[in-house]
């Protein structure tokens, strides 16, 4: 009767074991599991969400189910879009079964999910708006610092020109020379006029002390240009005194 007894205990022991998720089910019994069986049979009637709730209860009972996983990996893969979670249950399924036969079909759907998350990530509206004013801001910076560099160098051209570190003159007319200082306008009427003008001889003047470019240009009524060819070889910053200049004609 003991022995009869603890038979029976042993049995009750094992049966409560096995209900209660201690003893893995034998290969093949997972596809039979009731949970299992019913989330196949809502796939075939496109329910996917319900497939997806059925399998989901199916690794409740057995975390190790790894068809229950494979099943997952595939709605979330291609029924109901879930990159991320179809490849957890893929890499799940290839963790319990490493040697089904279906590991390059599992690998292969697996890059082609991380290949869509990847794209997802790319094509952020918020990210390529980002990037584009990114752009377009280095754009205008460029531009903006070509401009000052044109205008730092014309500043440049212009201070050489007139001797006044700083001065911005526009250097394509001279300033107009003092009324006294102007040759008295030629008048075909008065011969006496004609004859008093000068020879065309060449002119020079000799550099006096505070004497600049400018200064002289003014002096002759002879643009700053035309005083700067006719002495190609001045330095507008070192003139000497007593330095001869040419003078061109006006």
């Amino acid at each position: 009767m003991f022995s009869v007894g603890l038979f029976r205990t042993a049995l009750l022991l094992l049966a409560g074991c096995v209900l209660g998720g201690c003893v893995p089910p034998a290969p093949g019994d997972e596809e039979k599991e009731p949970y299992f069986l019913a989330g196949k049979g809502r796939v075939s009637t496109m329910d996917f969400t319900g497939a997806i709730q059925s399998f989901e209860k199916a690794l409740e009972v057995n975390p190790k189910s790894a068809p229950a996983h494979f099943e997952l990996g595939l709605l979330y893969d291609q029924k109901e879009p879930d990159p991320a979670a179809a490849i957890y249950h893929y890499e799940r399924y290839l963790k319990l079964l490493p040697n089904s036969g279906k590991e390059e079909l599992v690998r292969t759907h697996i890059l082609a999910c991380k290949q869509q998350l990847a794209a997802t990530v790319s094509l952020d509206p918020g990210t390529e708006n980002r990037q584009r004013e990114f752009e377009k801001l280095a754009a205008d910076y460029k531009q903006l610092q070509e401009v000052s560099e044109r205008w730092h160098a014309y500043a440049l051209h212009l201070e050489t020109l007139t001797n006044r570190p700083g001065a911005i003159m526009p250097v394509t007319r001279a300033s107009q020379p003092p009324a006294s200082a102007q040759p008295a306008p030629v008048n075909a009427t008065n011969p006496s006029r004609l004859a008093a003008t000068p020879a065309a001889t060449p002119r020079t003047h000799i550099v006096k002390a505070g004497d600049r470019p400018s200064s002289i240009a003014r002096m002759y009524g002879v643009k700053l240009e035309a005083l700067m060819a006719a002495n190609p070889k001045m330095e507008p910053r070192r003139l000497q005194v007593g330095q001869t200049l040419n003078i061109p004609a006006p």
